[in-house]
């Protein structure tokens, strides 16, 4: 027979009067498979008994795992913030075992982790010169290695993975042709459009294709295609060789006896050199087309006339440097894309701020170096 205030039940029981000492009797398996049953059964238990202590008693306790656990400090913590004195009776040297594997000061700890709050300014910029200095180490490392591996390439030609460099090929080049014939039109459409509504006052119409012609092919043509493949194939290059690192295929090629660098990064790289001067040239003549439309539609311009311009405008010098530019700029692309991948550590975030990092180390590069060749080329082109 049960005492007055007693409910039976296979899981749960309960004994005790409503507002005073209720004590709760647990038994059979708290696992995963049951913590859910577990939960409701106390719920309903405990739902209009509002007592001012509550003892869990843990005699006929057959298994508890770590989730079985968590649920029992749930339950004492819930009946704390109550003001409910709480406590178990009758824990078994098993279940008191699992229970102190249970960190109880992390599960109040929130999970988000502030950033320690940094009181001098020297201090962050010690921290941030040390952080580049790493980094700028890391990157010559690689900067040697992956010049190691083109030389072993360039001697030993069977060695280079050309199914590979053919896939990037398509993957870089191919795919990217309509993004970059709609950028490449568009600009020298504003290019052309912006220009003459200033030389039209002068009625120097026909000096747009000369600006048109010079703007794209010198400067923006290479960098414009450099951009577009740094946003699209840079980042895929860094997010594919980050998840190999992730998955551990990486270390699998190492235990292989494979070098990842000529392995993963000399086939995108090859690639990458090959395809960029390609897309300069198509994005060169989309943007003189851009321009053509505007002097045909608004300059009362001929096609002859305007091609005939451009021709006179612009020279072989402008061409081969144009292409230089695109050559190193795919270098730079593929070489700090690949870096950035085979460096992560971690799991997906890190992969994702491998790839965001390979993007705006690529633009920046892109940057710095057509800084360099500006100046370079002034200097080539006068003297």
């Amino acid at each position: 027979m049960a005492e007055p205030g007693e409910r039976k039940n296979d899981l749960v029981q309960v004994r005790g009067e409503r507002g005073g000492t209720i004590k709760l009797f647990l038994s059979g398996r708290i696992a995963l498979d049951s913590i859910s049953l577990y939960t409701e059964e106390i719920r309903k238990r405990l739902s209009d008994l509002k007592p001012k202590e509550l003892i869990v008693d843990l005699t006929n306790i057959e298994y508890l795992d770590s989730s079985g656990a968590l649920i029992l400090l749930e339950l004492e913590g819930r009946a704390k913030s109550q003001a409910i004195a709480f406590s178990f009776d009758n824990m078994p040297d098993e279940v008191h075992r699992i229970m102190g594997l249970i960190n109880r000061e992390a599960l109040t700890t929130p999970s988000v982790k502030t950033e320690k709050k940094r009181e001098y300014l020297l201090e962050e910029i010690g921290e941030a010169s040390f952080a580049f200095y790493k980094d700028m180490r890391r990157i010559l490392i690689f900067v040697g290695e992956i010049l190691d591996a083109l030389f072993h390439a360039v001697r030993n030609p069977r060695l280079v993975r050309w199914d590979d460099v053919l896939f990037y090929v398509k993957r870089a080049g191919v795919d990217g042709l309509p993004i970059l014939s709609l950028l490449s039109l568009l600009m020298g459409l504003i290019i052309a459009f912006m220009s003459s509504l200033q030389l039209k006052q002068f009625g120097a119409n026909i000096y747009v294709a000369s600006l048109v012609g010079i703007a794209i092919i010198r400067e923006l043509g290479p960098m414009m295609t450099a951009i577009i493949v740094a946003g699209r194939s840079g980042s895929a290059f860094a997010a594919e060789i980050g998840t190999m690192r992730v998955n551990e295929e990486v270390d699998a090629l190492v235990t292989m006896g494979f070098d990842p660098t000529q392995f993963l990064a000399v086939p995108k790289v090859l690639a990458a050199m090959i395809v960029v001067p390609i897309l300069t040239l198509y994005a060169d003549v989309f943007g003189i087309v851009g321009g053509l439309l505007v002097g045909i539609t608004g300059l009362d311009l001929t096609i002859h006339t305007y091609i005939q311009q451009t021709v006179n405008s612009v020279t072989l010098f402008d061409f081969a440097s144009s292409l230089i530019k695109s050559v190193v700029f795919a270098a730079l692309i593929s070489g700090i894309s690949c870096q950035r991948g085979l460096q992560v550590r971690g799991g997906a975030e890190a992969v994702g701020a491998a790839a965001t990092s390979a993007v705006v180390s690529s633009i920046f590069l892109i940057i710095v170096a057509d800084s360099a060749f500006a100046i370079m080329l002034y200097y080539v082109q006068w003297s």
